[in-house]
């Protein structure tokens, strides 16, 4: 087992809270480095969530000065809180979204953050408005206490329906239309027309049932909405919870005692007993068992674990006990580093989201426009009471057209599919490359690392004499013991695993560039190429042939001469992943054409593809080449997503359309890509395919639910229908039906967690 992936430290669950700047104009937060705008007025930078922002103080900044409220650069609180549908806005604790007028979330979910305050609210409000809804529903339909149904409106309007009010308010005075604004404004004219009629001398039929109901249901709404978004961050959640809450610390003497997590430190001797979790990443010192990691890595088969082995935080002992030196604690283990990728990656925004946002920019002028030529259109040309007929048709083209379905579609579908990933061991880094995956048509492959281990084992030990092979091993490891060639280990290695007594060596030689010699057990051993037996006068001849015949399967092959004669061959050799061959088929079934890059030989390179079935090998390559290699392909037309694990592929994982890392490879290497691989394992791209294409075929299923939806729904409002079958949308049944639609967004892509991935 490799060591548990080195994850580049992309920020820390508790760090230095973040340096907040004022929007002069909207008065929102603003982070300076993620600002939309920014200028410089009498020697001081001013900062704007939006370049519309920019511009009106630009034309008039003293009006807008005087305004700005005494904020303290640094809050006390870290916890920082973004806006689903607009992620650069954020801000140090709760709030409302001052472009989208939503409640802002967590950036970073966690287990102990106690009920949802907006969602307690919210229900409250609900709950209320529904009680008086009712009768005033009852007595607006006999039309009889025009004064009670007032009374019991105001209290659903008025109190229960504020925060809707306010919001719709606020996004009129900062210019920021949006749902809130439609909603608003068609609530706020049913109940103002109602309140005028009723208190006129001329009889005039009400409208508070409308007010109170669409109150209500717009109440329900935001409980249902609240309540699915709180379930997009299961994933995060459920990551969180594989963390222990104490650890089994062994002191020095050998007694044990109970500690909370927080307080084991690195070097600290920790027991884990059958069945517990792993509290936080290390080696095995003693003790052995099987480690179930899919919680992590997405493969359910328990992962041997002994003497020397790296654990990691978070996945579960199985049988065995055994003691573990800690190496990594609290944010620097893996499990602390995913989790806050993943929440990083959750916020991320897509290229197909930039969509939405055209659409929403003039949507909601566009509704506006569109109802106000619906209630001038019933006014004029409608059947009597034609401002009334045109007055509700106005609202209920208001109320049906909220946009909040056509926001969120992206978002939370980006936000489930990420955490749905790193449950199989795919890490997303940014949205954009979760995208663009399913449209790659060419996959290039480092080899050393990615599709071999990354180090020499043993291939191979052939007989030309009648010394037996564990023989021949054995004197060769005794002799390779005190070389520091990198081939040496993989024998000495191997020769231990197979229980040989590894004998000790006088008269050692190192020759440079040849090979090595000893006497062992009172016998002459040399080990080296050709060039060694030519030098030592050696008979090498019986052994060329099948020698070549390793080197084309791509071994390192050596000589082994005992007592002046060649006793047989020793060949090593980087050794193919074990889920490389089921990877590469997959993939190739995929329609996907796979290249691999490498700096190793071209005989070794090809002996690896041959292997493998692989399209196209470009070997001997540098590693400032490899980007050029990339951009070749990506000349030609192609889409490519590049798969590394080293310094040197971090240029070519940058300049691809998709870098992929394999998680047991450098930081560079993953801060230079779009998807990291936990396990480093290839049958992840696969995993990541069909995460791509679900996601996005779930993004666009949900553009289409919002599309048709305002595209059917708006015509409808405004009473297309009732030239032909006399029927006109009531603003209650519109109210319902705009509820349904951000609803039903969230509810299929929350779909998403239950997508296969295999």
């Amino acid at each position: 087992m490799s060591k548990p992936p080195d994850f580049v430290q992309i920020g820390t669950l508790a760090s230095i809270p973040p340096h907040f700047e004022i929007d002069p104009v909207c008065k929102m937060r603003v982070l300076p480095e993620t600002a939309a705008a920014k200028l410089d007025y009498k020697g001081t930078t001013y900062y704007f969530c939006n370049p519309r922002c920019r511009d009106r103080f630009q034309a008039n900044p003293e009006s807008f000065l005087t305004a700005i409220p005494n904020i303290p650069k640094r809050e006390s609180s870290t916890a920082t809180y973004v806006c689903p549908m607009d992620p650069e806005v954020r801000q140090v604790g709760p709030g409302i979204c001052p472009k989208c007028g939503m409640a802002l979330e967590p950036e970073m979910a966690t287990l102990d953050e106690g009920p949802n305050q907006e969602l307690v609210e919210m229900t409250r409000r609900f709950w209320i408005a529904s009680i008086v809804s009712v009768p005033v529903l009852y007595l607006g339909m006999a039309e009889v206490m025009p004064m009670l149904q007032f009374l019991l409106a105001s209290v659903a309007v008025l109190y229960a329906g504020l925060p809707l009010l306010k919001r719709g308010w606020d996004s009129i005075i900062s210019r920021n239309l949006n749902m809130f604004t439609l909603i608003g404004i068609g609530v706020g004219t049913a109940y103002v027309y109602s309140t005028i009629a009723l208190f006129a001398s001329v009889h005039l039929p009400v409208y508070f049932e409308a007010a109170s109901v669409i109150t209500a249901l717009v109440l329900l709404g935001q409980v249902l909405e609240l309540r699915a978004r709180a379930r997009t961050s299961s994933a995060i959640k459920s990551l969180l919870g594989l963390a222990p809450k104490t650890a089994h610390r062994v002191a020095s003497n050998g007694s044990e005692a109970d500690v909370p997590l927080e307080h084991v430190q690195v070097g600290d001797s920790l027991r884990v007993r059958p069945g517990e979790k792993i509290p936080v990443d290390g080696i095995v010192m003693s003790g052995s068992s099987a480690v179930d990691e899919s919680m992590i890595s997405g493969e359910p088969v328990p992962v041997e674990k002994s003497s020397g082995s790296a654990v990691v935080g978070g996945t579960i002992n199985g049988a065995g006990t055994f003691i573990m030196r800690a190496e990594r604690v609290g944010r620097d283990t893996v499990l602390a580093q995913i989790v806050q990728m993943v929440g990083q990656a959750q916020r991320s925004r897509a290229p197909i989201q930039r969509l939405a946002d055209v659409v929403a920019a003039w949507f909601v002028p566009a509704v506006l426009g569109v109802a106000a030529i619906t209630f001038v259109l019933w006014a004029v040309i409608g059947p009597e009471p034609r401002i009334l007929t045109g007055l509700l048709n106005a609202v209920a083209v208001l109320i049906i057209a909220c946009p909040c379905a056509l926001g969120l579609a992206t978002p939370m579908s980006i936000m489930v599919g990420v955490g749905r990933g790193a449950s199989s061991g795919v890490l997303v880094r940014n949205a954009e490359a979760l995208e663009v995956l399913e449209k790659v048509d060419t996959l290039v492959v480092d080899k050393t690392g990615t599709l071999t281990e990354g180090k020499p084992a043993l291939a191979s030990v052939v007989m030309l004499s009648d010394i037996p092979e564990n023989e021949i091993l054995r004197l060769g490891a005794s002799v390779e013991r005190g070389s520091e060639h990198p081939l040496a280990a993989a024998i000495v290695r191997a020769a231990e695993e197979r229980g040989l007594k590894i004998a000790a060596v006088t008269g050692f030689q190192s020759r440079t560039g040849r090979g090595v010699l000893g006497t062992i057990d009172g016998r002459s051993v040399a080990l080296g190429n050709r060039k060694l037996c030519e030098e030592l006068q050696l008979n090498s001849q019986i052994g060329i042939e099948r020698s070549e015949q390793l080197r084309r399967e791509g071994q390192a092959v050596m000589f082994v001469a005992v007592d002046g004669k060649v006793a047989g061959l020793i060949g090593v050799a980087d050794p193919i992943k074990a889920t490389s061959r089921e990877a590469i088929a997959a993939l190739k079934k995929d329609g996907i054409r796979i290249i691999m890059l490498t700096g190793d030989s071209r005989t070794t390179a090809e002996a690896v593809a041959r292997q493998l079935g692989l399209d196209e090998v470009r070997a001997e390559v540098l590693p400032e080449q490899k980007g050029q290699v990339i951009k070749e392909l990506q000349a030609m037309g192609h889409v490519v997503a590049m798969a590394g694990d080293g310094v040197n592929d971090a240029p070519a994982l940058a300049q691809a359309q998709v870098g992929i890392a394999m998680g047991s490879g450098t930081d560079v290497a993953m801060e230079s890509a779009g998807i990291t691989l936990i396990r480093g394992d290839l049958r992840g791209i696969y995993r990541a395919r069909a995460l791509s294409r679900a996601t996005m075929k779930n993004i666009r299923q949900n553009l289409f639910l919002a599309f048709i939806y305002n595209s059917l729904g708006i015509p409808i409002a405004a009473g297309l229908l009732y030239p032909f079958f006399g029927i006109l949308l009531s603003p209650m049944i519109a109210s319902a039906a705009m509820t349904f639609s951000s609803v039903s967004v969230i509810a299929n892509a929350l779909r998403l967690r239950r997508v296969s991935l295999s």
